[in-house]
């Protein structure tokens, strides 16, 4: 497959070359966006696919049929990758994007149209946790090594994608000026209903009893992973090893219990403080 053990640097980031190129970052740093438009950002393995169900049942009102019959990546495309051309329609309603990059390269983008803005984070133990898994079975990352190399990279801003800290201080940082919504992937397992209601009055797409519950229903973590248009086994075997793992792994909170140990909790905690204890930032679940 192309450029499957590749490494694209931009903007100070390691990338997985299979999926970016210097053409696409710069695209996408540039790209004009409407304000009608909706981006949905994210650090990885913080709950991506999950809200990307949610948004496209929400505009279908609870309706499966675009869930079901279309891949998640056609219905809302990577702003960043190399196929997002290939996908980017230009309809006059709502165009959903996807995102992992910072904010510091794609700001001056989204100034100038101020689309809608929705960051979704996640306890970063369970990310370290879920990246690290997906890094071993997705054959466009470099080999992950142990748990502990890997979670020292995390910690250091060194892995793909870089920092978890500064993606979260940055996007977080402009909460105000672009009108950002932020949400945890705690707070969408607690409180789903909740969350949808606040969310669909955000987007300006109000929704019936009868569609939050048809969208609970189609973007449960057991209906994602038999969706062959969310679960990404479309995707060849030669760039996502299924017997190294599965992409939908488990979507629970609080799985780092099962991987840390405790000097590795203490390291984390220590480090999370150091890094954003003047934030007021908390996760259910992140230091106990």
């Amino acid at each position: 497959m192309a450029r499957l053990g590749e490494t694209q640097l931009f903007a100070g980031l390691r990338l997985p070359g299979h999926l970016h190129t210097q053409q696409s970052l710069r695209a996408a740093s540039a790209f004009p966006f409407r304000p009608s438009d909706v981006l949905l950002v994210t650090y990885p393995k913080s709950g991506t696919t999950w809200m990307q169900e949610i948004l496209t049942l929400i505009y279908s009102k609870g309706d499966p049929e675009p869930a079901k019959s279309i891949p998640n990546w056609a219905r809302a495309p990577w702003l960043e990758h190399t196929y997002f051309k290939e996908f980017l329609q230009e309809t006059e309603g709502p165009r959903l994007f996807t995102t992992h990059l910072p904010w510091r390269v794609l700001a001056t983008a989204l100034r100038k149209a101020k689309p809608k803005v929705i960051y979704l984070a996640r306890n970063p133990k369970d990310v370290a946790v879920s990246f690290y898994h997906f890094c071993r079975m997705a054959n466009f990352f470099p080999d992950p090594g142990t748990f502990d190399d890997f979670l020292l990279c995390f910690l250091d801003g060194t892995v793909h994608y870089g920092s978890w800290f500064k993606h979260v201080k940055g996007w977080l940082s402009c909460q105000k000026e672009m009108n950002l919504f932020y949400v945890t992937y705690e707070e969408l397992h607690q409180d789903l209903g909740g969350f949808l209601e606040r969310l669909s009055a955000f987007l300006g797409c109000p929704l019936q009893p009868g569609q939050m519950e048809a969208i609970q229903e189609h973007s449960s973590f057991a209906s994602m992973r038999e969706n062959t248009m969310a679960n990404y086994t479309l995707v060849p075997h030669e760039v996502m090893d299924p017997s190294k793992g599965q992409f939908m792994r488990k979507g629970i909170v609080g799985d780092w219990r099962n991987h840390f140990s405790p000097q590795q909790s203490a390291l984390f905690d220590k480090v999370y403080q150091q890094e954003m204890g003047d934030c007021g930032l908390s996760f259910q679940g992140l230091m106990d």
